[in-house]
């Protein structure tokens, strides 16, 4: 398991997906924005509850998923 304290994770809340802080701010919004090219600044700008080290935790987050071991059959 991966574990971000600002990344929070609720069934009830956009379908269980991974969320900045118990917001409704997708991590794979903000991944998806910074992967287009979006300057954190600008993201910063549309998402005023969304904090500078909100986005670096979710780079965190993305990081250790990838580096998560799988098991293949």
């Amino acid at each position: 398991m991966v574990h971000e304290p600002r990344i929070t994770h609720n069934p009830r809340q956009c379908g269980g997906q991974p969320c900045i802080r118990g917001m409704r701010i997708r991590v794979s919004d903000v991944l998806e924005m910074l992967a287009a090219g979006v300057p954190e600044p600008e993201i910063l700008s549309d998402f005023p509850d969304l904090e500078a080290e909100d986005i670096r935790a979710c780079l965190r987050y993305a990081a250790r998923r990838a580096d998560l071991a799988r098991l293949v059959a």
